[in-house]
């Protein structure tokens, strides 16, 4: 079966904060900064785009703990900051945001935000922005099973499955990863069985709406076959 599908469900790793300030003989702090600032415009980019309803960025994996814990303080206060002054832009172009993760492993400050930012965008519908936090691919699938266990579940489908995990929209349809790397790195492991993949060497504070548009041309040249064939 031959399927052509728009793109509904966009996915980004966002890689490359760190050499792009280290490129600039910066602390790689401001490259987070920077990159905060890439987020926005691709988000708005897609509240406008009329096809896309969600798009997933990976902004802290279950790994990134195990970096310097002055950078991981410094992320931990840039995500607070970052909500606080996006709530404005979410409200102006109707975008509604989603947290997916361990939210546990956050202050208990953080975690309110992110929930007060959940509870105040809930009924905008232009577009879900979902920001994986202290997010791995594999850790979700194993709650979305113990969650069917504690159900009474004696066995399972991939329907049972896809219902409990945390991702709004599960299907992605396009998955991009900044920087040149080639790695899925844990990142939405399940959604991701047939979607289309794209590498760019740019890093993730470069990147801007005219590359995304040049690759989602790319992506509407695509025949997505799901198995089928010609």
């Amino acid at each position: 079966m031959i399927e052509d599908t728009p793109l509904k469900h966009l996915a980004v790793i966002m890689d490359g904060n760190g050499r792009w300030a280290k490129e600039r003989g910066l602390k790689r702090t401001k490259g987070h900064e920077k990159g905060a600032d890439a987020i926005r415009d691709i988000t708005t980019y897609c509240a406008d785009h009329p096809t896309i309803h969600s798009v997933t960025f990976y902004a802290f994996s279950t790994e990134n703990w195990k970096r310097p814990k002055l950078e991981v303080e410094f992320l931990m206060k840039l995500l607070d900051t970052y909500l606080k002054k996006e709530l404005p832009i979410y409200q102006k172009h109707n975008v509604r945001f989603q947290a997916i993760g361990d939210m546990n492993g956050f202050s208990k400050s953080l975690q309110k935000r992110i929930k007060e930012t959940e509870e105040l965008t809930k009924g905008n519908t232009s577009l879900t922005q979902v920001l994986a936090l202290n997010y791995g691919g594999r850790a979700e699938i194993t709650h979305s099973v113990n969650r069917l266990i504690q159900e009474g579940k004696k066995s399972v489908t991939e329907e049972d499955i896809s219902k409990h995990l945390q991702t709004t929209y599960q299907d992605i349809d396009l998955l991009i990863r900044t920087s040149g790397e080639e790695r899925i790195s844990n990142f939405l492991l399940w959604q991701i069985s047939y979607a289309e993949f794209y590498f760019t060497p740019t890093l993730w504070p470069d990147f801007e709406v005219t590359e995304l548009d040049t690759i989602i041309q790319n992506y509407t040249q695509r025949t997505r076959r799901f198995g089928g064939v010609k």
